[in-house]
């Protein structure tokens, strides 16, 4: 179209770029994702969770670890550096499940 390249030739069509709408898009935020936690107040060597990205509390409030943000990445274990727990990622368990299912922290203090 008017030997234009067509990407111009289409922009021209839409306006002046300082006109037009930006294209909506999903933006992501912190709080569309909850990260779920976890304890060891039963004291297992290991615990099999659905998440890679978690919590590790060690023990329930009021004798907890500071709350640690763990992230496996590629790997599918780790261990927490406060309170040594192993945790292993098993893909057939829900994000905010743990095995045993009496390791998921559900009611997070403030």
């Amino acid at each position: 179209m008017c030997g234009l390249p067509e990407w111009t030739a289409r922009n021209w069509r839409r306006g002046p770029l300082w006109c037009q709408r930006p294209e909506p898009h999903p933006i992501e935020t912190m709080t569309d994702t909850i990260v779920p936690h976890f304890h060891n107040d039963l004291g297992v060597p290991v615990i099999d969770i659905g998440a890679k990205e978690f919590m590790c509390v060690g023990a329930k409030p009021p004798f907890d670890h500071p709350h640690v943000f763990c992230d496996m990445g590629e790997d599918s274990e780790y261990i927490c550096p406060y309170c040594s727990t192993l945790y292993r990622y098993d893909p057939t368990l829900a994000p905010g499940a743990a095995r045993p299912a009496e390791c998921a922290l559900h009611d997070v203090p403030a």
